[in-house]
């Protein structure tokens, strides 16, 4: 029980996370299709700032590699969006702050090292590779969301990105199992949910596109 507080947190920025799809879920049902709000991606930024400090604080390698990958892609769909700017002065510093603060924390004050997050006296070498991988995977649905949202120029969630989010949420499960995470085991049980419910959002709407454009 010593380590609630650090499990707060991660429970904490999995509440966000989980908030961003459960409103881009809402309104996807409303459409009859797939929609991105701006808010999945103002609730990705917060959260991604709070699973790193959790991924930190468990010396978990994967937790804080996925979110030092992905958190400026969170940001660049803002702007892809032309949300960026209308943000209020203090989201802007929290979002910009932060990567040069938690750097110069861990700099300056961490104790934490990298050989302390391979050391498989705490984790099992096995694990920190499923765990990698996992992350891998996971994260690259939103570097493939990227690259599908600049060569359109729009803010979007293809069928790529939902694929790869069942497959590497599957993994992450896996993963949380073994590491006996209760943060990654509720997240991640959930959320492929949510992602199956769009894949079928999406195939019905771009079917539905395919029969107009015959008719």
């Amino acid at each position: 029980m010593e380590n609630w507080p650090i499990f707060a947190i991660g429970f904490l920025a999995q509440l966000l996370f989980s908030a961003r799809l459960i409103s881009q879920w809402f309104l996807s049902e409303k459409s009859k299709k797939v929609e991105t709000p701006v808010l999945f991606w103002k609730l990705s930024l917060l959260a991604s700032i709070l699973l790193f400090t959790y991924g930190y604080l468990r010396e978990d390698l994967a937790i804080m590699l996925g979110q030092f990958l992905i958190y400026g892609i969170y940001w660049r769909n803002l702007n892809l969006m032309g949300e960026w700017h209308k943000r209020n002065i203090f989201f802007k510093i929290l979002v910009v702050a932060f990567p040069f603060g938690i750097a110069a924390y861990i700099w300056f004050f961490g104790t934490l090292s990298w050989r302390d997050l391979f050391k498989t006296e705490n984790i099992s070498g096995w694990l920190i590779a499923l765990g990698i991988l996992a992350q891998i995977i996971y994260t690259s649905r939103f570097f493939y969301q990227w690259y599908h949202s600049e060569k359109t120029q729009e803010s979007s969630l293809p069928m790529g990105f939902w694929v790869l989010s069942l497959f590497g949420s599957a993994l992450l499960f896996t993963y949380g199992i073994f590491r006996e995470d209760p943060v990654l085991i509720a997240a991640h049980f959930f959320g492929a949910i949510i992602y199956m419910r769009d894949m079928y959002l999406l195939k019905k709407s771009d079917a539905q596109v395919g029969e107009k454009f015959e008719a």
